[in-house]
């Protein structure tokens, strides 16, 4: 048994899960098995929307990529898609939690401690954290996006060149009658 765990141990990618380590979202979507019953911790941005359902719990979901840190409309790189998974937890859990992520909002940023359901047989194969902890590290805000200056002077100027070609081809035009 121990040459087992050792061999396993040794090779890249196998190694095993600690109880409570801190798994980027990534990190479950390249080896959600690895991490299957075991208790995980993820931080991230709640977005989408909370559903709560009638046997008391609450579905959501948790992104942890650029765009949970630090918006797009305050400066913050495009790096890609979202990326995220889901999450199930008690509803008396989700019950004081600011809006979700999405156009215009950003979510609360929480750190999420349960336990990883890969594939779970029992809801389907659905992959999802089944949460028992909840730490609020960040609440959420409206996002504040001003004008785009330099789009709105190059939409002023295309229609200034419109103008003068219209009027100019008019002009052109009643010449010739």
């Amino acid at each position: 048994m121990l040459v087992v765990m050792a061999l396993l141990l040794a090779l890249p990618g196998t190694a095993l899960a600690q109880d409570g380590e801190l798994v980027p979202v990534s990190g479950l979507l390249e080896d959600g098995a690895r991490f299957d019953n075991v208790t995980i911790t993820v931080e991230g941005e709640l977005i989408g929307d909370y559903g709560f359902r009638d046997d008391g719990v609450m579905w959501t979901q948790i992104n942890d990529d650029s765009y949970a840190r630090d918006a797009l409309v305050d400066g913050g790189p495009r790096t890609g898609a979202n990326v995220g998974i889901g999450v199930r937890m008690p509803s008396t859990l989700g019950e004081n939690l600011d809006p979700v992520g999405g156009y215009r909002l950003e979510g609360p940023l929480v750190q999420l401690t349960g336990v990883w359901r890969y594939h779970d047989p029992n809801r389907g194969g659905e992959s999802y954290l089944d949460v028992a902890e909840l730490l609020v590290l960040e609440t959420g805000r409206r996002l504040e996006e001003g004008p785009d200056w330099t789009v709105f002077a190059l939409g002023v100027l295309l229609l200034g060149i419109s103008l003068v070609m219209w009027r100019r081809n008019r002009h052109l035009t009643a010449d010739r009658h």
